[in-house]
């Protein structure tokens, strides 16, 4: 255990990728770091050895790794300039980022990118959630700007040499070394400048200088506000460079709160995928590593074989006879690959080969490939296509199935079916933990191919022979089709053998066809109401800056945990609250404890108020960003990211917008009916978690409330507290309601002390009260983690399994978050189930209606359609008929129904 690191918390283990790879790139010389095939390994070899030693020594229980995009981020847009004149990247690097992205994924290591943010911005929003989750976070960057999350709970770990030596910055460190504490570091570099950024300082102002000048002044703004009165050159030059220090110190804040697809859930350390990792490290030829690596986690090597495979050389399809024919002779199913061009698909690629058993032992050499121009077909030969790739009964293989039936539906106009596995979807249902979904991924990991060595195999093959590029990505894609169709029968033999295969064909298949429709159709904005809302929040954020300000008789940055200690504490002499290395905390579940210990003190009032809009205002922003030429936004969903198998919802994230507060129902209001339909209609299950609940409990109380329609919370609080339904109190009703949801996601005595802001001794007794009435439940949640444990899985009423090995971990961390996974994965995931039959049978029941209503988006328990005029009734009845009856539970499934002219206007 580190210094730095608490045995009684969760250690955080953040890395800046490409900070960490480039010092690895120039700490070992490139020369004596290649393969045989002339790969320059040199920054992969340094990073992965400064990784394995960071886990042995530093022991995370969670860790991820991001990486900045090769797209413009945010600060490229405020900045031309921004990081201009940095020397081109050495050819010798270039490619070796994404071996380390693979070298991560075989370690079962998250990667995360953000679009618009740099690295550092992924890190401060992940080190700002470990935080807030009470977690210690290690940050590895070798870049300043991090200094700016040093506290109590965040150390960084920055390189004074190479990749070895990295000796940790805590609070004091950073100040012994630039004279300011860590909040104030970017105040000081705005006015030294970051040659690395291309923001220039003032010149003459070292950091000695600078923070002099911010001790003296109360940070940055009180230098500025005060610059006239600064003598001497530095202040001449100080007063010449105004802007561009302001520039500077916008440029320099790191953003924490960037909607990231993953969360700290999904960053739980494992052990890493040992075949993939023998056969990538053998390809690199980095095999000195793999015994460190292995002796890490208590594993011995293990010898691997790599197969390759030869690509099938492609016949050209022009003419609708010999599409046909191709089809008809090709043996079923056939894989289709497309090649884009920008949004459209330009090319398909397809191919078929016999499964071991037809005839002979194994695939090997029988495979036949066509392509197929999807720009010069005449009308024959796209009609003859429109209708194989339309037959549901012309089997298909595809990787991500959503995007390419947008591609297909979305750039072409043809619709695709027949689609009878999908290996990002198959492989997610037999491993939903997985980091990776990405066919290389599974190859290697289910058949121990590598695509990096069948990709030298293509370029034996007659279609690589001119080098062209085109020729070489017709290449890659009829491997990639050959490796589909073997991942493919693995993972369905795989699927069945478990009792899967029924979860796939009649859920996840159809279900990403309909999340494509949804993605394609999107959801109109009212642009005004999104103008308004920025404008009020932002007017509520000034209202409630001048509120705070007015309390304490100055002006302070709401934004700064050491001002808000010197205010809290004490100028008010305000009750304490926890104890951190730099003081008393200031975060919001302690701003809102001393609100109720000081009968509402108005400064805090305000400053909650502050904290509040100001979290409003991004997401507004976020939204403005996505409105879509059409006017409509168009989120994403993922179906293989959550392993209790809910569906996410990215770019914008709309599962994020709040639902119980005014200001979220005002969100909800910008999201409205489209042109040339009648209205929206929104449907959700009321307590569909606690309806799981009963039904697999099998509690008869429970059941019986909810077949005579109580308010179950009122009924269960009658019971807990031994009093009439009619005396349960609100605040009776509100305890017994969040310690119901609590149960059925892991929560602890302690953690319901938490939530309701009482004693762990009237919590415990909360729960043992609720125990003892509903002796069911309680023999439910004991059984299931003793059934998990005993099974290494559990199961939802569809039969959805999720694994859960760290159940028998020696880490009591990771097997007390196994254990809250098995209590909360059959009801989450049931839930899951449940909405998206749902979601098929509306699709299925609008279809056979012939409605013209569609349906638009889905959010936690809840549907979104667009309803075409004279269809209200007909389509409110459907709805209701096909989510009440997606299960056939021993409890009623409620479904309330609303209509109106935008999301919130329809809400019921």
């Amino acid at each position: 255990m580190t210094e730095t690191t608490s045995p009684d918390k969760p250690t955080l283990l953040l890395i800046d990728g490409h900070s960490m790879a480039f010092r690895a790139f120039f700490a070992l010389p490139v020369e004596k770091f290649s393969t045989t095939t002339g790969q320059h390994t040199n920054a992969v070899y340094g990073f992965t050895s400064m990784l394995i030693n960071l886990l042995k020594q530093e022991r995370p229980t969670h860790i991820a790794v991001a990486f900045d995009l090769s797209t413009p981020t945010f600060r490229d847009a405020q900045y031309d300039a921004y990081k201009a004149g940095r020397s081109a990247t050495p050819n010798e690097f270039k490619g070796q980022i994404d071996l380390i992205g693979r070298v991560l994924t075989a370690m079962n290591i998250r990667t995360v990118t953000a679009e618009g943010f740099e690295a550092d911005d992924v890190i401060a929003t992940l080190a700002t959630q470990g935080e807030d989750a009470d977690f210690d976070v290690l940050v590895v960057t070798g870049d300043r700007d991090a200094f700016q999350l040093v506290d109590d709970a965040v150390t960084v770990l920055y390189p004074r040499k190479g990749v070895t030596d990295l000796p940790r910055m805590d609070a004091a460190a950073v100040e012994e070394k630039y004279f300011v504490p860590p909040n104030r570091y970017p105040d000081l570099a705005a006015l030294v400048g970051e040659t690395a950024d291309n923001l220039p300082g003032v010149p003459g102002v070292g950091p000695k200088t600078a923070a002099k000048w911010i001790t003296q002044y109360d940070g940055l703004e009180g230098v500025l506000a005060h610059a006239d009165e600064i003598k001497g050159k530095a202040g001449e030059a100080l007063r010449e460079r105004l802007d561009d220090v302001r520039r500077n110190r916008q440029l320099n804040r790191l953003i924490t709160d960037v909607e990231l697809p993953v969360g700290l859930d999904h960053l739980g350390m494992s052990a890493p995928d040992r075949e993939a990792i023998d056969e990538l490290f053998d390809a690199l030829e980095i095999r000195t590593l793999q015994p460190r690596l292995f002796e890490l986690f208590g594993e011995e090597q293990q010898p691997v074989v790599t197969e390759e495979i030869v690509p099938p050389e492609l016949a050209p399809l022009t003419a609708a006879a010999e599409l046909t024919a191709w089809l008809d002779a090709a043996p079923a199913p056939v894989a289709l690959v497309p090649l884009v061009d920008g949004a459209d698909a330009t090319t398909l690629v397809l191919v078929a080969e016999p499964a071991p058993g037809q005839g002979r032992e194994d695939a090997a050499g029988d495979a036949v490939g066509a392509r197929i121009d999807l720009t010069g077909l005449d009308a024959p030969a796209e009609t003859a296509l429109a209708g194989w790739l339309g037959d549901r009964a012309a089997p298909k293989v595809v990787h991500d199935l959503k995007t390419v039936y947008k591609l297909l539906r979305g750039g072409r106009g043809l619709v695709l079916d027949g689609v009878v596995d999908d290996p990002s979807l198959s492989g997610y249902l037999l491993q939903p933990d997985r980091r990776s979904y990405e066919l290389g991924d599974l190859a290697q990991h289910h058949l121990r191919i590598s695509i990096a060595a069948t990709e030298a195999a293509g370029a034996q093959t007659e279609l690589d022979l001119t080098g062209d590029e085109e020729q070489t990505r017709l290449a890659t894609a009829a491997r990639n089709g050959i490796v589909l169709l073997r991942l493919s029968r693995y993972l369905t033999a795989e699927l069945a053998d478990r009792g899967s295969a029924d979860l796939m064909t009649r859920l996840e298949l159809p279900l990403a066809k309909v999340l494509g429709d949804m993605e394609l159709a999107g959801i109109a904005a009212d642009a005004a109401h999104l103008s308004a809302l920025t404008d009020d929040f932002t007017t509520a954020i000034d209202a409630a800056q001048r509120e705070a300000f007015a309390v304490i008789g100055k002006e302070i940055n709401l934004g700064s945990p050491k001002q808000l200690q010197a205010v809290i504490f004490d100028d008010l002499g305000l009750p304490k609250t926890k104890k951190i290395k730099t003081g008393y905390t200031t975060d919001a579940d302690a701003i809102t404890d001393l609100i109720a210990r000081t009968d509402g003190h108005p400064f805090l009032v305000a400053l909650l108020a502050y904290r509040d809009a100001s979290k409003l205002r991004q997401t507004v922003e976020g939204l403005v960003k996505s409105v879509a030429d059409d006017g409509r936004i168009h989120t994403t969903y993922v179906q293989n990211i959550a392993a209790t198998g809910r569906l996410s919802s990215m770019n914008p994230n709309l599962q994020n917008i709040p639902i119980r507060t005014d200001e979220g129902r005002r969100i909800r209001e910008v999201f409205v009916v489209g042109g040339g339909y009648r209205t929206l209609l929104t449907a959700d299950y009321s307590q569909i978690e606690m309806r799981i609940m009963a039904h697999l409990s099998g509690d008869e109380a429970l059941i019986q409330a909810f077949r005579d329609g109580e308010d179950l919370h009122r009924f269960v609080g009658s019971h807990v507290f031994g009093v009439a339904p009619e005396d349960v109190t609100p605040a009776m009703r509100s305890k017994v309601k969040a310690m119901s949801y609590g149960l059925a996601y892991g929560l602890s005595s302690f953690g319901l002390s938490k939530q309701l802001a009482i004693g762990v001794d009237e919590a415990r007794s909360l729960m043992s009260d609720y125990f003892a009435r509903f002796g069911a439940v309680r023999d439910y949640l004991r059984g299931i983690v003793e059934t998990a444990r005993k099974d290494g899985y559990t199961s939802t009423i569809e039969g959805r399994r999720r694994y859960l090995p760290d159940l028998s971990s020696d880490n009591r961390q990771l097997r007390e978050m196994a254990e809250r996974a098995a209590l909360n994965a059959p009801i989450q995931g049931s839930a899951a189930d449940i909405i998206k039959k749902a979601m098929l049978g509306v699709d299925r029941g609008i279809a056979a209606a012939g409605l013209s209503s569609r349906m638009l988006l889905q959010v936690h328990d809840e549907l979104v359609l667009e309803v075409a005029d004279g269809e209200e009734e007909q389509l409110t009845a459907l709805v209701r008929e096909q989510m009440a009856g997606a299960a056939d539970l021993s409890v009623p499934l409620d479904v309330s129904v609303g209509l109106g002219r935008s999301w919130h206007d329809a809400a019921h």
